[in-house]
């Protein structure tokens, strides 16, 4: 990795900076990533732009939350895994304790009216947040590359009928697109692979709960949905639907759809919605492994090649493979709004909500999701007063 930057801060402040973005940075992870920029290499001239641009790279091709992985990064050049460690959990730490103050009081007052009126007009928002989101990383990833727009339509449909994001089949589009890229003549072999692959991945894979305990069934899943889950935070909301709901049943739909509107209330990492999850899955024990056995691979994945990266991180071969994997992943996300909307968008004043909110997001670009959250749960308060 690089080694151009001076350590003109100590770790101590790092690690309280990251607590403090942890604890009110709101956006998403363009948001994140964004202020990172502008108070480390801007202001305070901790990190150099390009150790800034090699954590961003290394983020962007690594599955697991992008604003997180890049946390890691900036606290590994120069205080290696003491730095990393402590900055990854000063970032995820206030946002965790967030969501499990939020499932409590949650649990406590889940069957009383003004809680379930919040959430129908919160969950019709999620959708209309989610929608623009896949619209946005849509146009982003995809572009005009008629393979990837392939891979797109196909990872959509089959999230739409299996109700389920495949692991196997993002891992497929990856290698199909790395041999698509690597060269024309293995264009023939990436056709083969396509016919071969695609219709063995498009069906559901499904495994059952065995007779393990709870905690080691959350701890399995949610390792599986931090190794295996890229692109945006959002990413992970179609793999957590089809484990959470179809496959264990922890959830109902209904509970999962508040989940991600938690998520979308607090500040830092989108993903910490596992935390959610797993409190109301088991307990704070639940919320704990949950929240571990997601951010631990996605810690691995940047400590590990982070000395390598600025030496390999580039190759094309390697950019090609993650490209396929993210336009399946975004896939996945655009079919995952018709699987949850068709939930949470149940009635007329569902439905306008939902509309309002990507009218919102579309002409009033600077406007906070939570500020819209917060104005759908007041609408869904005073629509079940109303009614």
């Amino acid at each position: 990795m690089s080694t151009h930057s001076y350590t003109n801060y100590s770790l101590k402040s790092l690690v309280l900076y990251f607590l403090k973005l942890g604890a009110i940075g709101f956006g998403g992870p363009v948001a994140l990533v964004g202020y990172m920029h502008r108070d480390l290499v801007e202001k305070r001239k901790w990190i150099t732009e390009d150790d800034y641009r090699e954590g961003l790279a290394l983020s962007q091709l690594a599955p697991g939350p992008l604003a997180a992985q890049l946390g890691i990064y900036i606290g590994f050049v120069h205080y290696r895994l003491l730095g990393a460690t402590l900055t990854g959990l000063a970032f995820v730490l206030p946002s965790f304790l967030m969501v499990v103050l939020l499932g409590v009081a949650y649990e406590y007052y889940q069957g009383i009216r003004w809680m379930q009126a919040v959430f129908y007009g919160v969950g019709a928002a999620v959708i209309g947040i989610i929608a623009i989101s896949a619209y946005k990383l849509t146009k982003k990833s995809i572009g005009k590359d008629y393979y990837l727009w392939f891979i797109y339509l196909i990872a959509a449909i089959v999230t739409i009928i299996t109700e389920n994001e495949n692991i196997l089949l993002s891992i497929g589009s990856g290698l199909f697109y790395w041999l698509v890229k690597s060269s024309t003549g293995l264009k023939q072999q990436a056709s083969t692979v396509t016919q071969a692959i695609f219709p063995v991945l498009a069906q559901s894979t499904e495994a059952g709960q065995t007779d393990v305990t709870i905690h080691t069934s959350i701890l399995l899943f949610f390792a599986k949905a931090g190794a295996f889950v890229f692109g945006s935070g959002l990413a992970i909301v179609p793999f957590l639907y089809g484990g959470v709901v179809k496959e264990y049943g922890w959830l109902n739909e209904q509970e999962f759809m508040d989940a991600v509107a938690v998520a979308m209330i607090t500040p830092g990492p989108v993903v910490i919605t596992v935390g959610f999850i797993g409190y109301l899955t088991a307990g704070f024990s639940g919320a704990t492994v949950a929240a571990f056995a997601t951010f631990f691979p996605c810690y691995l994945f940047t400590v590990i090649p982070a000395p390598y990266f600025s030496k390999y991180g580039k190759r094309p071969g390697l950019k090609a493979f993650v490209d396929g994997i993210t336009a399946a992943a975004t896939g996945a996300i655009a079919g995952a709004v018709i699987v949850l909307g068709q939930r949470s968008i149940q009635d007329i004043p569902t439905v306008i909500i939902c509309l309002g909110v990507i009218a919102s997001l579309v002409f009033f670009k600077k406007i906070q999701e939570p500020l819209v959250i917060l104005v759908a749960a007041l609408l869904g308060i005073f629509l079940k007063s109303a009614g």
